[in-house]
């Protein structure tokens, strides 16, 4: 096992590198139908790019079975889905697995009510498609239309839309699908409208009871008329849809009565037997004798009891009382509502008061927290933490009862703005996750058969110390984990996956996990998944796994290595890391990079192995304070679009071996100089040693730029000419190379700068001329010396006053 630090800093991250290896990869962007109803097979038709040795679809959650998958040509892919009757609907993220490698993910619907195709012309008012209630509507929106569906209604029926339209596209789109629904009566007044709704993050939700009997109108289009063929789901029927649920989870396994409010502000009581297993974002399908919501609400199951609000709680003095652990949950039912709860704390406990909302619960609230004391004094709060949510992590001052409140960021409040408020000491964490190689795009890994390939892993530890060991668990058949060991002082650490010759092409959802020696946490992988990009990269819509995709894909021809370095690279110094290929039968011109860079280490961007040759060498550099160790290093290669590793190599970076130091040197134009160089050798060195000197300014030279250097050494003299169309002025190039042969290898030290003064010579005084009938005259004495000046004492200010009024003009200095 490698137990050598690594650190992220110095990464490099090519984007043309990582974009000629994408421009393989294949690409799904869209599917007819985009959804379908459980307790039906049916055949979709996948689109995209490079999609033409497509194998097999991965998906990130059970509820669909693949039946087959036909490549039709490039673009187009055939998959027949089988969806028990039994899936929750929702969303299913998947993926393409091709022989070259994984897809992006898209999302993919799974409904309740049978789909039914938009048909044309309906993009009036006076023309609507008619459809019947409780049923999905698959169509499409092009620039400036509106579609337009009418359905009967009873009065007091409910009739409910709700649109997906931005949680299944994909892409990136300025501007992107922005949708809106609105349901209209016969006379065409607006009954009910919806634009963004938090709950389905910038999709579409709206609800009314029908006055009369009659028909209803329901109209889709983008919010801006704008469209480009945009894709939606509609879904139309009676069927229960709440906004909100109170409590908004529980204890693994609890059987718990929930309390689900709709938009309008109905609410209704149900019995909820939650999983045995914890979730962070657990899916929770509503169903009723009005049938089943078409899409879930998101709860936390977590093993802390809950405690439900109890009005009235809006203030310190009638804080609904509860313990730690406590889940403190309810729902800020009205604008201006703040609510309270208590909990006791000991001295130097420190509490985790975490809120749940937007991020998780994906409510309408905006949450602030404030913790007060026992007498209302305000002692901390939180606003916005890595989002709209909020956190803190407050140390408790004294034993006590302490109160914390929640509202909204701008005083708002409705049905829709429910929260989770989780109150407990703060706990160790350990997350693991992938960072992406370009941005915008989740990093897939793709293992070449019988070759190796590698990512940089990260590592997240909240109140956690030591190494971490990281392993994957269930990976394609024949691929192994080289266990590189992350230090206790480092976030991310290289991981190395190799597939043998023989390894079945296949595509697996594996959990990376990180332990830590005598410490019961066990790190989970978590991968943002930024499926929909808008205006100014903004990310509309995104998804994040907790198991990152692994493909064994078609063997390369080509194998990597890196010759091992047998010096060290010092700090101030450089070295040249030699990679070579076994081409096999590829001829073509291979880039090459290091996958990420030890602290303090630099290496070149951009290095090719040109198509005739079989070798090429990476320049390092060190500066002065490179990380001093052994560092395990990968070289990456992308040959014919398959992304190769090297096996890891060790770099050791160690201390320099010399200080120097360049005393001012002056001199003029057109003349002779020494350039002193004082030395200090700072430990012992094997072989010789020569320096040289460069940097000089132009028109300087140095016939002998080269000296020996001994460990005796203290300094050296290089001679220089200034030549006369040198520049004047003060020049700080000076720098000593200094390369020390050792028979395993050439270790260098690069040290400046020096400053070099060239001036203009001063010019030679000129001789008066002495007239021809000039008689000499006897020389004359020499004056007699005056006599030294007697120093007087200064006057102070009152003796300089008192000579002003007697009228005195003596200068005082």
């Amino acid at each position: 096992m490698w137990r050598h630090p690594v650190s992220l800093v110095g990464c490099l991250v090519l984007f043309g590198f990582v974009a000629t290896a994408q421009a393989y990869r294949p690409e799904i962007v869209s599917s007819t139908p985009r959804g379908m109803q459980r307790g039906t097979t049916q055949t979709v038709v996948i689109t995209g790019a490079r999609l033409n040795d497509g194998r097999q679809i991965l998906i990130d959650r059970e509820g669909i079975n693949v039946n087959s998958v036909k490549p039709i040509d490039a673009s187009k892919v055939e998959v027949e889905f089988e969806v028990p009757a039994d899936s929750q609907p929702g969303l299913y993220p998947i993926r393409l697995v091709a022989e070259t490698g994984l897809s992006n993910v898209m999302m993919f619907s799974v409904g309740v009510l049978p789909n039914v195709e938009e048909k044309e012309p309906n993009s009036e008012f006076a023309v609507p498609q008619v459809i019947e209630k409780n049923v999905t509507v698959e169509g499409a929106v092009a620039r400036e239309d509106e579609d337009y569906y009418v359905v009967e209604l009873k009065e007091g029926e409910r009739l409910t839309a709700e649109l997906e339209g931005v949680r299944i596209k994909k892409g990136r789109s300025s501007p992107f699908f922005d949708p809106y629904v609105a349901i209209l009566n016969s006379q065409r007044f607006e009954m009910a409208t919806s634009d963004d709704a938090p709950l389905l993050q910038q999709d579409c939700l709206c609800s009314m009871r029908a006055p009369a009997d009659g028909k209803y109108i329901i109209v889709v289009r983008d919010s801006s008329f704008g469209g480009s063929n945009d894709r939606y789901r509609l879904h139309v029927g009676s069927f229960p849809r709440p906004i909100a649920v109170v409590p908004a989870g529980g204890p693994p396994g609890a059987l718990i009565d929930m309390t689900f409010v709709s938009a309008s502000g109905d609410a209704w009581i149900e019995k909820v037997q939650l999983p045995s297993e914890p979730h962070e974002a657990y899916p929770l399908v509503v169903s009723s004798e009005q049938g089943v919501s078409p899409s879930p609400n998101f709860i936390r199951v977590q093993p802390i009891p809950n405690v439900v609000e109890r009005e009235p709680n809006n203030s310190f003095k009638e804080s609904t009382p509860g313990e730690m652990p406590g889940a403190f949950c309810g729902i800020v039912g009205e604008p201006g509502d703040t609510d309270f709860f208590s909990f006791e704390a000991k001295k130097n406990q420190t509490v985790s008061i975490k809120l749940f909302a937007r991020k998780i619960l994906r409510s309408e609230l905006d949450g602030v927290i404030n913790v007060y004391n026992a007498a209302g004094s305000r002692v901390g709060g939180n606003d916005d933490s890595g989002g709209p949510d909020s956190l803190l992590n407050y140390k408790i001052p004294a034993d006590g009862i302490y109160h914390v409140s929640v509202n909204d960021h701008l005083l708002g409040g409705g049905p829709g703005y429910a929260y989770r408020l989780e109150v407990q000491l703060t706990e160790p964490a350990l997350v693991l996750t992938l960072p992406d190689r370009r941005r915008y795009e989740a990093t897939q890994i793709n293992v070449p058969q019988g070759n190796r390939t590698a990512v940089m892993i990260n590592a997240t530890r909240v109140g956690l110390g030591g190494a971490i060991d990281i392993s994957g668990l269930n990976l394609p058949e024949g691929v192994t984990v080289t266990p590189i060991q992350m230090p206790a002082n480092r976030t991310t650490v290289p991981l190395l996956l190799t597939a043998t010759a023989d390894a079945k092409l296949d595509g697996r959802l594996v959990n990376f996990v990180g332990k830590i020696a005598d410490n019961p946490i066990v790190g989970q992988y978590t991968q943002r998944h930024q499926l929909l990009i808008g205006q100014n990269n903004s990310v509309v819509y995104d998804y994040n796994a907790n198991r990152a995709a692994v493909s064994v894909i078609t063997a390369s021809p080509c194998t990597f290595e890196i010759v091992q370095p047998q010096v060290p690279i010092i700090r101030n110094g450089s070295m040249e890391l030699v990679v070579k290929v076994e081409r096999g039968s590829f001829e073509g011109d291979i880039p090459i990079r290091m996958l990420y860079n030890p602290p303090g280490i630099g290496s070149a961007a951009s290095v090719t192995i040109p198509k005739d040759k079989s070798e090429a060498t990476i320049s390092l550099t060190a500066n002065g304070s490179a990380a001093i160790g052994e560092w395990p290093v990968i070289v990456y290669a992308t040959v014919g679009g398959n992304e190769i590793a090297t096996e890891p190599s060790t770099l050791t970076i160690e201390d320099r071996l010399f200080a120097f130091e360049f005393p001012k040197t002056s001199t003029e134009l057109n003349a002779d100089a020494f350039i002193l160089v004082d030395i200090e050798v700072l430990r012992d060195f094997e072989g010789t040693c020569e320096i040289e000197l460069v940097g000089l300014p132009a028109g300087v030279t140095c016939e002998t730029s080269k000296a020996p250097l001994t460990k005796d050494t203290e300094q050296v003299s290089f001679s220089v000419k200034v030549g006369e169309k040198s520049r004047v002025g003060q020049h700080k190039t000076l720098v000593v190379h200094a390369a020390v042969s050792h028979e395993k290898g050439l270790i260098k030290q690069t040290e400046g700068t020096g400053t070099l003064q060239i001036d203009k010579p001063i010019p030679a005084p000129v001789a008066k001329p002495v007239p021809a009938k000039m008689v000499a005259k006897p020389a004359a004495k020499p004056a007699a010396k005056p006599p030294a000046p007697v120093k007087k004492k200064p006057l102070t200010r009152l003796e300089q006053l008192r000579l002003l009024r007697q009228g005195k003009t003596e200068q005082a200095e």
